[in-house]
């Protein structure tokens, strides 16, 4: 069936062994593997389709930053040698084509309730199960919830004064129309420039009689050098996928490319920058690779920095531009690093202002556009590149419940506390997948998926081979994965820069880091370690005895 179509909506069953939360990449291969296992599963998503991120965020120019080869299912080996990919960087709608691929080819759909919100679930400490309620007045009992929502689907707008105010249209880049939207000759204003933004300002510009871009914190971004899929690289990646993806689960980011192994301090300046414009012109993010120690050592990822700074004065010509556009105040990396098609090359253009918001924030919306120190900016348009309520945002919409009637928001308002991202103490039999404390966002999302997919597989059939109902993690191993992480994470550069991955875009968010840096490899092994060791650092009400293997 073609994404978007109107769904002839799943029979919703009263009790089933788990619910599943989200109908993205997440949600449909734990749908897949409990069907392997011969358990009874059922998926809520408010969306009208499968796709997860990719459902909502289908703004002009969307597109995936890693390679297409990579970022794909690898749990199906008829699947992954199908499936074309028709660019090296996949877009939005194929990305979304695929999704829906994947869910008739494995015939999920029949066991997924769309455009339902999940509103409550709490745990019954009797009975010893789930009860998950949502919008439509569904009641579902179940002895496990998997929350797969997803890292970034929970939209945030701006808080700025008149913002309801404004008479014209205003779009978000994650909550994106699904009908065509027109620019033509018309002014248009883009809020923010992460990586939604970098990607959409380029194409609106095309299209815009005027756009306006106002900026509050310059991002470092990569071009792509995207281009149609060789069907030679295509071939060589599917002749050898098995060893590729084995070689990608053991990388820190679940991406496979090259890492120099030596620090960039200790490479002469002019040798230093032959490697920097080798990973340029290969584009992608790829480029953090360029030597092993630039997310840890300042002084290597100062070298970086000033490399790319340099390439948008060359890219730019209007100085006072380039110079609003270069990032100085977190080290490269730090923040997500973006990648684009010609986004600083599109300041170049007649028809682009920048505005600097450093030292003169937005005061306001206004019925007719913009006010900035007391300049007034009339648009048409306003498109908010503004983020997500990251990682956190989605679960704490719902009011979850535990042990004890214990909110999970409630818990969670210093900050999340899980043990591996997988689990939170007081909440029995609900798993997380990509939850924070895990990899995750730092990661390939999908190779991330899998592995969590995989282990929560592994412990639902280890508990029914020994008998046990409940699994939940000590508060004692959540606390000490929580400090792990926090020591781990300021090993690095990460915590020196604002960013989404600190909470730092949302007001009143707790700083603290949310996904796990040790990398996808490490934290893999830790996994499997956990559950090699009679899942070590969890309570179960019946001794654990191995049902399986990890990965079938």
């Amino acid at each position: 069936m073609p994404v978007d179509q109107a769904q002839t909506q799943a029979t919703v069953p009263d009790s089933v062994d788990v619910v599943i939360v989200g109908a993205g990449f997440g949600g449909l291969y734990m749908l897949h593997r409990l069907r392997g296992l011969g358990m009874s599963a059922h998926i809520f998503d408010v969306a009208s389709d499968v796709g997860g991120t990719w459902y909502w965020n289908r703004y002009p120019g969307a597109r995936c930053d890693v390679e297409s080869m990579q970022y794909s299912y690898s749990f199906s080996e008829d699947l992954q040698q199908e499936w074309r990919w028709s660019e090296r960087f996949a877009g939005q709608p194929e990305i979304l084509r695929y999704a829906g691929h994947v869910a008739d080819r494995f015939d999920l759909r029949r066991d997924i309730t769309f455009e339902t919100r999940v509103t409550r679930a709490a745990f019954d400490e009797t009975s010893g199960r789930w009860m998950v309620e949502t919008d439509r007045g569904h009641r579902v009992s179940a002895q496990h919830c998997v929350m797969a929502t997803g890292c970034l689907s929970a939209a945030k707008l701006p808080e700025i004064p008149g913002i309801d105010s404004f008479q014209g249209r205003t779009f978000h880049t994650g909550a994106w129309p699904h009908e065509p939207v027109d620019f033509a000759g018309r002014r248009v204003a883009v809020i923010g420039t992460g990586s939604s933004a970098i990607q959409a300002i380029p194409v609106i510009a095309e299209q815009a009689k005027h756009l306006t871009v106002f900026q509050r914190t310059p991002n470092f971004s990569i071009p792509t050098r995207n281009r149609p899929m060789e069907p030679e690289y295509e071939a060589e990646w599917k002749a050898e996928y098995a060893e590729r993806r084995r070689k990608a689960r053991a990388m820190r980011t679940g991406i496979l490319y090259d890492i120099d192994p030596r620090s960039a301090a200790d490479v002469p300046e002019e040798e230093r920058r032959r490697h920097y414009e080798a990973r340029w012109e290969v584009g992608g993010t790829a480029f953090m690779g360029a030597f092993h120690d630039l997310l840890t050592k300042k002084a290597s990822n100062d070298t970086a920095a000033e490399f790319v700074r340099g390439k948008i004065a060359e890219m730019v010509k209007d100085p006072k531009k380039a110079a609003i556009l270069q990032p100085r105040n977190h080290p490269i990396g730090t923040k997500r690093i973006c990648v684009d098609s010609h986004y600083f090359d599109t300041f170049n253009r007649d028809n682009v202002e920048l505005v600097d918001l450093t030292g003169d924030p937005i005061e306001a919306i206004t019925p007719t556009g913009v006010r900035v120190g007391g300049r007034d900016y009339a648009v048409d348009d306003i498109v908010f590149a503004t983020g997500f309520d990251a990682m956190t945002g989605t679960l704490q919409k719902i009011d979850i419940r535990g042990t004890g009637n214990q909110s999970l928001a409630d818990k969670w308002a210093a900050g999340p506390r899980t043990y591996l991202g997988l689990m939170s103490a007081g909440f029995p039999n609900m798993f997380m997948i990509t939850g924070p404390g895990s990899p995750s966002v730092l990661s390939n999302m999908i190779v991330s998926i899998e592995q969590h997919v995989d282990w929560i597989t592994r412990c639902l059939d280890d508990m029914r081979a020994s008998g046990a109902t409940r699994i939940e993690p000590t508060l004692a191993a959540e606390d000490a994965w929580v400090e792990h992480g926090n020591e781990v994470a300021h090993r690095t550069l990460y915590p020196e820069a604002n960013s989404w991955y600190m909470g730092a875009n949302v007001l009143g968010k707790p700083r603290v880091f949310m996904p796990y840096v040790g990398g996808v490899g490490v934290y893999r092994e830790k996994c499997d370690a956990v559950a090699a060791n009679g899942y070590e650092g969890f309570t179960l009400d019946a001794p654990p005895r191995r049902a399986a293997t990890a990965a079938e």
